[in-house]
């Protein structure tokens, strides 16, 4: 995986601390061991957990640790979440850059498109593997955590969809870290959160507002707990230890004693921290008065850690090599029985059944199988027997076998084991310490269960499999788990992937060996005629070579290279004992008696070396009380790799060897010593004797030596079996660690349905920030397009922001934000009640609006109203200044028009009226009502009819002998104004009435009184028609 750069940048004001990007020294990584590295994943919800949890941490308290937060970001958008946490703490916030080193009381968050991991000090980011919506970013940072941090590790899991983070708690348990989630009915959404509850590996359930104060004390009682070997010493004197195991044991039937006491100090350390508990006497009286402990410590104990063909290498050599085996030499009627201890919640247990079934569907032939998976956890059992995953198990699984074995129900969340593959197993709650074990078998499974238990119990496990396993039966166990001492009892098939088989007949040989070295009387003749019956159906060919065999071949050894007997024939207890305490032991360089031991040492030497045969003649071996001569032959043999994993194997025959003097004449008796010696004779006879006593001595001193280079050796493999004990040991405490990294390999792919839906929610969430900045953007400009002065206080009365144009009225600097409003000069003139009427409006939440005036003479109509949420919730008040300064011009002008019309309304000769017509609903005119009438119109008609509708102001209009209202909604319904000369009624004056439209149903009339000028007209017209009579009746006079 690669690293990428990203821009380390602080967002915050803070400055305490400078991150700077670069590799920890030794002394900086031991700095680091000072405080706590927190590790916090959250998805869906998250945001508002994260606001809660640092707003929830005392602002002085003495944090001295770290938090680093993964959250599920979407890939393609800009992470703004380091900003938004800066408004909760005042710790530094940082997004991590590539190699960050991490420093105490600072937040760090994962950016966009990267997995993080935490190593020697340093935050490191990679390229994700996995395809985006499969990632598991935060069981990617944990598991790395618990990793780096051991049992300081701490995961916190908030707000989320989906179960990412919880392979992650399980490594961080494995080590023995502290999980705590946020309590499910205070997220938003819960599914992250109860797939941790599941493992039941969560020691806090806590709203995040609690988890800051629950976290501090933790992490003091850390700090001042006493070292580990202290407490380990402490618990043997105090025999505090053992009364804890009396309580599991008395609690759930459970006997602890003989488990690695390193794993279960971590534990019962990990149990004091949770509760605070300083001293380990106080956690047994703790452990007595609270029952429901002694459950949480007992599931600490059990580290169910397994998935789906868990080490992959190991399972495709159970395939290819092992179970082809088992169904090799067995019949239709042949029962395959397995076995899978510690089985957990049955994963591997039904990736063998997956195995099984899928071989019998290739040989195309139905077995009975018997599978047989077993836990301590009875918990775990009910989970196994269901039969039911999530879908993350998808990630172990390959997409064939998905289809095969394995059928989706609720939604695609869950993946249930078809009926087929279920009903080969039976699940049965057992403790396979005292628990009867079960027997014949082709398979057992025990696999990463030994690594847990100290070196006598793995032992006695050992024998016990080996017990139950059927001759020829094969154990696997886990990659850092092996036989131990007990290889005599197993052939090796695959040391790197654990793979054992039983050898034949181990008990029933020493058995055998037993009966066949007592040692037969010299003088005892054995009947070898003795021998069973043959077979009707053995041919004679069989029949004279078994004889010949019988009678004819010496006795012989078949073993291997390093001295492990595989077959024996005929009698050899004359030169093959058993050593005292040893039942079950099969190697000949131990077995053989005194006098065979070292040349056969020496020749099997030879022989494994030069691959040549070796022969030894007359061996003088002890039996009993007598010696016993023997010629040995020491042929190495070619063996067929179906036989056996070695090439050479080595068969020895032992030949009986007279003595001399039964060799020259058996049966002749002795001679008479001769009376009379000749002396050189006797000198040299005397030398012989010399040498021969000086030969026997060196014989007897090279025996001792040889004794004593025996007994050397004996201590030295004493000595190697001690450190390969120590050796195995450190490798099953290590296999703790490994069992965390494995995790990481098993990391479950997030459920593709959830993470669509995620990153559709992600997706409108993006898009609702991008609209949301557009719009602020577009309010921004609008406001300052608009030039409205707006000022935002919060409810002390203190200034959040305004717009830049408030400054004109209120003199405003961008540092007087966060002041109160009261203490700023403004540039109003007469107006002193501003605080006091912003007061009123968060009082009594109603509006108030007011024109000010400032000292430029410009007018503002000033808005007070609250300021209200979404929720309705008020937080502040607004207040709003809009220029009205035209708008107040133009009413003065208005003001002085209307003053003028009015005054020539009142004032002008003639008579001036304001109507509205009044019609019924078919839109008939009914009336008219006059709105306004000047004082000339009243002295025209005698009355005033303001307000009044026509038939109230003049009773009897309708039997006026002009038809005024049909003029009047003519005009109004055409808008053409008409003119006529009429007599009012009931004055009787003569006008000239001029009637138009001013706006819709709406008219005016204007009446000028014409009677005196109809009077002049008349009076003019009579004097000129008495002219005219005149003119006509005077004579005419001629020239």
């Amino acid at each position: 995986m690669s690293k990428k750069k990203v821009a380390n940048r602080p967002v915050n004001n803070i400055d305490k601390v400078s991150p700077k990007v670069s590799r920890v020294s030794e002394n900086e990584m031991s700095a680091n061991k000072n405080f706590h590295i927190v590790g916090i994943g959250a998805s869906a919800g998250g945001l508002r957990a994260f606001e809660e949890f640092f707003k929830g941490i005392p602002v002085k308290a003495d944090i001295n640790m770290a938090f680093v937060l993964v959250q599920h970001l979407a890939p393609d958008h800009k992470s703004i979440l380091a900003e938004l946490i800066s408004r909760y703490t005042s710790m530094p916030v940082f997004e991590v850059e590539d190699g960050m080193k991490v420093q105490a009381n600072c937040i760090y968050i994962i950016p966009p498109k990267f997995d993080m991991a935490f190593c020697n000090g340093t935050l490191e980011l990679l390229d994700p593997i996995a395809p985006h919506g499969q990632r598991l970013p935060i069981d990617f940072f944990f598991h790395s955590l618990a990793h780096d941090q051991q049992e300081r590790s701490i995961g916190l899991v908030f707000s989320g969809t989906g179960s990412d983070g919880t392979l992650g708690i399980r490594a961080i348990k494995g080590v023995g870290g502290m999980v705590m989630v946020q309590s499910p009915e205070t997220a938003e959404f819960d599914g992250m959160i109860k797939s941790a509850i599941a493992t039941r590996m969560v020691d806090y359930q806590l709203s995040p507002a609690d988890m800051g104060v629950q976290l501090i004390a933790y992490v003091k009682h850390i700090y001042n707990k006493m070292p580990r070997r202290s407490i380990i010493n402490e618990s043997y004197n105090n025999s505090a230890l053992k009364k804890i195991f009396v309580l599991l044991r008395n609690h759930t039937s459970h006997n602890f004693s003989q488990y690695k006491l390193s794993t279960i100090n971590r534990r019962i350390e990990r149990r004091l921290a949770v509760h605070q508990i300083k001293d380990i006497n106080n956690y047994v009286l703790f452990l007595q008065r609270t029952p429901k402990e002694i459950d949480a410590l007992f599931y600490d104990l059990l580290i169910g850690v397994t998935h789906f063909f868990r080490d992959a290498q190991a399972f495709m050599d159970l395939e290819k090599h092992v179970i082809p085996q088992l169904f090799a030499d067995a019949s239709a009627d042949n029962l395959i029985r397995v076995w899978c201890v510690g089985c957990s919640t049955g994963e591997e247990a039904y990736s063998v059944a997956i195995l099984l079934r899928e071989h019998m569907e290739r040989i195309k032939k139905d077995y009975k199988v018997q599978l047989f998976a077993t836990d301590i956890d009875n918990r775990a059992i009910t989970t196994a027997r269901t039969g039911c995953y999530p879908a993350s198990v998808a990630k172990d699984i390959s997409p064939e076998r998905l289809q095969r074995f394995f059928s989706v129900e609720n939604d695609g969340n869950v993946y249930r084991i078809h009926k087929v593959i279920r009903d080969m197993l039976i699940f049965s709650k057992q403790d396979v310490i005292k628990d009867p074990p079960f027997s014949k078998l082709d398979l057992l499974c025990c696999r990463n269960l030994l690594i847990y238990l100290n070196m006598e119990l793995q032992e006695k496990l050992i024998s016990l499999f080996h017990y139950a396993l059927r001759p020829g039966g094969v154990l696997m166990l886990g990659t850092s788990e092996g036989v131990g001492k007990a290889h005599a009892m197993f052939e090796v098939m695959n040391r790197k992937q654990k793979l054992f088989q039983r050898k034949d007949n181990n008990f029933g040989m020493a058995q055998l060996a037993y009966h066949d070295y007592v040692s037969i009387p010299h003088n005892k003749k054995i009947n070898i005629d003795k021998q069973p019956i043959p077979s009707s159906h053995t041919s004679l060919r069989e029949l004279t070579e078994r004889t010949l065999i019988n009678k004819l071949a010496p006795a012989s050894v078949l073993f291997k290279a390093n001295g492990d007997i595989l077959y024996l024939h005929g009698k050899s207890g004359a030169f093959l004992e058993l050593l005292p305490g040893e039942v079950i032991i099969n190697n000949v360089l131990k077995m053989a008696k005194e006098g065979l031991r070292y040349q056969l040492k020496e020749a099997l030497h030879i022989a494994v070396n030069t691959k040549d045969i070796v022969r030894c003649s007359n061996l003088k071996v002890k039996n009993n009380d007598h010696f016993q001569h023997f010629n040995m032959t020491l042929c190495p043999v070619i063996v067929d790799a179906s036989l056996s994993l070695d090439l050479y194997l080595y068969l020895m025959l032992m030949e009986d060897q007279p003595s001399e003097q039964e060799a020259i004449n058996p049966n002749k008796t002795k001679p008479a010593k001769s009376k009379t010696v000749n002396s050189n004779d006797s000198e040299q006879v005397l030398r012989i004797k010399e040498l021969q006593g000086e030969l026997r001595s060196k014989n007897e001193y090279l025996q001792v030596t040889e004794e004593q280079l025996e007994t050397a050796n004996e201590e030295l493999k004493s000595s190697n079996e001690e450190m390969q004990s120590i050796n195995e040991e450190l490798q099953s405490t290590n296999e703790e660690l490994e069992t965390s990294n494995e995790e990481l390999e098993t990391s479950k792919e997030e459920l593709q349905s959830i993470n669509e839906e995620l990153g559709t929610v992600n997706s409108e969430l993006q898009t609702k920030v991008l609209d949301l900045s557009i719009a602020n953007n577009d309010m921004n400009n609008l406001l300052a397009g608009t030039r409205i002065a707006t000022i935002f206080v919060d409810q002390r009365l203190r200034i959040l922001r305004f717009t830049p144009t408030a400054h004109i009225i209120i003199n405003l600097l961008a540092s007087d934000v966060g002041r109160p409003v009261g203490h700023i000069a403004s540039n109003l003139i007469g107006y002193k009640s501003l605080v006091s009427d912003i007061q009123s409006v968060l009082d009594t939440l109603n509006s108030k609006k007011i024109e000010v005036q400032t000292v430029n003479n410009d007018w503002y109509a000033m808005n007070m109203q609250p300021y209200r949420t979404l929720d309705n919730i008020i937080e502040g008040a607004v207040i709003s200044f809009i220029d009205i300064t035209k708008v107040k011009k133009i009413q003065l002008e208005l003001q002085d028009s209307e003053t003028k019309l009015r005054c020539l309304f009142d004032n002008v000769p003639f008579g001036v009226a304001y109507h509205a017509m009044i019609y019924d609903s078919q839109g008939n005119a009914l009336d008219y009502r006059f709105l306004d009438t000047n004082e000339s119109y009243q002295t025209l008609t005698g009355i005033n009819p303001k307000g009044k509708t026509a038939r109230e102001a003049i009773p009897g209009i309708e039997n006026a002998p002009f038809d005024w209202l049909a003029i009047f909604d003519q005009v109004v319904s055409t808008g053409k104004s008409a003119r006529f000369e009429k007599r009012l009624w009931p004055s009787n004056i003569l006008c000239d009435c001029l009637v138009f439209r001013y706006k819709p149903e709406h008219f005016m009339t204007v009446f000028i009184n014409i009677t005196q000028r109809k009077q002049a007209e008349e009076a003019l017209a009579n004097s000129k028609a008495q002219i005219q009579q005149l003119s006509s009746a005077a004579p005419v006079i001629k020239d």
